[in-house]
């Protein structure tokens, strides 16, 4: 599969990454035999880029994806984890931790942390779960409402822990476009985790992120293309942005889809695509819950879709007209 550098330095990422929050029991359970079967498909179509989070079922996407990884040649592959949320034990509590949105055991809670020695003890933490020696990218975690200290305290402890040699890249992720420009701007971060904010619903990352990233040489890895699903299958009750799809948006992406079609191409298809037509975008980050999605996603990423498709979308408003689309640009 190819793959693509990761800002300036030495990491890469494969076009196709694989986000693990699925195989954190997002939503819904997923067994053990189930997440291993879904990471071995994932290496088997040549993936070989993985994301990971402690939010992501308290450790448990961390501990699943280690535990596969660690039986793999650590050279052939690249993994990233986030830091700003510490996980501290909640010895008898029996409750579960849906309301955090993850099918698991609420075994801990978690606790914002954007000092430099909560970003040192988060990545030790964590290397702990993967049972690694090392993690290749670290990024900051949704400091929407943190952005101050991430700025002054998280963000140095990242740029040490880089020139140390400790990570290979460092950057933010989020989904929102505002906080990660400055990250762009006023710092020497490698890449952005944009989630849900270059898609064919929300092209917002486009007015000044995306251009601010390729004049700096950040990459910037798409992750969310979908918008929680919606544009992987749209119908009632599908969810947009972790939510119920509001009616005008559900529309839009079914009338999406109906223009898809007509050209011959899965909606999801040419959602997973379009980011990768700015030239910022390095990859795209798909969130991978099972093996049959792992092996359509990577059937539909070899799917050639049409200039034609991409020039009606523009024509009909659909997308921002002077968005680089994959192919011409």
């Amino acid at each position: 599969m190819q793959r693509a550098a990761v800002g300036r330095g030495t990491a890469w990422t494969t076009r196709l990454a694989f986000g693990s929050a699925g195989i954190g029991n997002l939503y819904t359970a997923v067994t053990d035999d189930d997440a291993a079967r879904t990471l071995s498909t994932a290496w088997d179509v040549g993936i070989r880029s993985f994301d990971t989070a402690p939010h992501y079922g308290l450790g448990l996407a961390e501990r699943r994806l280690g535990a596969f990884l660690r039986e793999r040649p650590r050279a052939e592959y690249t993994i990233s984890t986030k830091v700003g949320r510490l996980l501290v034990p909640t010895p008898g509590n029996t409750g579960d931790d849906l309301a955090n949105g993850f099918a698991v055991p609420a075994t801990s809670r978690r606790v914002w942390d954007f000092s430099a020695d909560g970003v040192r003890r988060s990545l030790d933490a964590s290397l702990e779960r993967l049972g690694l020696d090392r993690v290749d990218i670290v990024y900051l975690h949704d400091p929407d409402d943190h952005a101050e200290q991430a700025l002054r305290e998280a963000y140095p402890a990242l740029e040490r822990l880089r020139a140390e040699g400790v990570v290979r890249a460092i950057g933010v992720g989020m989904n929102q476009t505002a906080l990660p420009t400055r990250f762009v701007t006023d710092t020497d971060i490698d890449a952005v985790l944009l989630a849900g904010r270059y898609t064919l619903l929300d092209q917002s990352g486009l007015a000044e992120l995306l251009p601010a990233a390729a004049r700096r040489g950040t990459s910037v890895i798409a992750g969310g293309v979908f918008n929680s699903g919606l544009l992987a299958d749209p119908h009632p009750g599908s969810r947009y942005d972790y939510a119920a799809a509001p009616a005008p948006v559900l529309q839009r992406a079914l009338r999406m889809r109906d223009l898809c079609e007509r050209h011959g191409v899965p909606l999801r298809a040419a959602a997973a695509r379009f980011p990768l037509g700015h030239p910022a975008v390095a990859g795209v980050l798909l969130g991978l819950r099972s093996a049959w999605e792992v092996t359509d996603a990577a059937t539909l990423a070899e799917r050639e879709i049409p200039d034609a498709l991409w020039e009606e979308l523009r024509a009909r408003h659909l997308i921002a007209s002077d968005a680089p689309v994959p192919g011409r640009g």
